[in-house]
């Protein structure tokens, strides 16, 4: 490629479209699915099959997700990382492995090629650490000033295991409430860059696949996990909200349970923000059978995604469709689902 921005012409269907594709996608997503180029891909039937009884019939998870995250780099990640682990916790949260990925990236005029090839290249990379393949595609390109340098959206198609029935249904009274670590690290990340926020512990974003983390307390704790979420927009209180509506139980955290990085508390109270409404890209809560607790505890400990996990509160009967958080001084008080926007462009 001759020139060194993204150009309108890459999005014209012609040769510099070709080009683009080619040169620069193909040659960092390259496997022989993608390289036919088709309208859509056609996957072999055994990837999916593989995993599934022939007294079963097999069950496939699909999902996609769109990212405008800003600033497109950050410490931890980039959109392109953020893109493939988000898609794929979406669909580790249903119990899938996750298998392939699509990619459509919407493109602004004026973009550095060498910063769309970064994200290009990160996106490659955590698809392979991932166990992913990224095998369709599209690109569009707009005006200058008509985007943010770079949108991606990305679909993903998983297979789920057999015995795996997860859902905010099969969460029942006495669950137990575990999460696999901090909050709040990727929503401060985001925003501490753009404010300009140091800080003597630095901020990082967790963004990271949690489907090796999943696969590993299912094998400890087959049917006794009832549920899985991982907290992104709206963090944890609007995810246990979420859970609790669905499920028409109640549920119970408490305040000194739930971790947060000191550097995470400080950029919270600098802008006024509670963490427990702040996003997050590598973390997950699990809604685990009180007698299986602790052993699916110990298998989220032993994985690297897990080093943190703790039990954080339970399931009850009383306060049905409400989240109550008790707080370190042991009161109680509602805590409500996000209300608005807190955190604007953060995935």
């Amino acid at each position: 490629m001759d020139n060194d921005i993204v150009l309108l012409a890459h999005g014209s269907g012609g040769e510099m479209s070709h080009e683009l594709v080619e040169q620069l996608f193909l040659r960092h997503f390259d496997n022989p699915i993608l390289a036919r180029l088709d309208d859509a891909a056609t996957v072999p039937v055994s990837r999916f099959t593989f995993h599934v009884s022939r007294s079963a019939d097999p069950k496939l998870a699909f999902t996609t997700d769109s990212y405008v995250v800003s600033p497109i780099f950050f410490p931890g990640g980039d959109i392109g990382k953020l893109a493939v682990c988000g898609t794929v916790n979406d669909l580790a949260m249903s119990g899938a492995t996750p298998l392939y990925l699509s990619a459509g990236f919407i493109l602004e005029e004026g973009l550095p090629l060498a910063e769309l090839e970064q994200v290009v290249a990160s996106m490659a990379k955590t698809a392979e650490g991932a166990g992913v393949q990224i095998v369709t595609g599209d690109t569009k390109v707009v005006d200058h000033g008509k985007a943010d340098k770079l949108f991606i959206n990305t679909a993903g198609v998983g297979v789920v295991p057999v015995g795996a029935e997860l859902g905010s249904d099969r969460v029942r009274p006495s669950d137990v409430v575990i999460l696999s670590g901090t909050l709040g690290d990727h929503g401060m990340t985001i925003m501490s860059q753009r404010e300009g926020l140091r800080f003597s512990s630095p901020l990082e974003s967790d963004c990271a696949p949690l489907h090796g983390l999943v696969a590993a307390m299912l094998e400890v704790a087959p049917g006794a996990i009832h549920c899985l979420r991982d907290p992104t927009r709206g963090g944890l209180a609007t995810t246990l909200n979420e859970v609790a509506g669905k499920s028409g139980v109640g549920i119970e955290v408490h305040e000194d349970a739930i971790p947060v990085r000191d550097a995470v508390r400080a950029a919270c109270e600098m802008l006024g923000l509670d963490p427990l409404y702040v996003a997050n890209e590598g973390k997950l809560v699990a809604f685990v059978a009180p007698e299986a607790a602790e052993t699916t505890l110990a298998a989220m400990r032993a994985h690297e995604y897990g080093q943190e996990a703790t039990i954080i509160g339970a399931v009850k009967d009383e306060h049905a469709g409400r989240v109550v958080l008790r707080t370190a001084l042991g009161a109680r008080r509602i805590l409500d689902m996000l209300v608005g926007d807190q955190l604007p462009r953060i995935c």
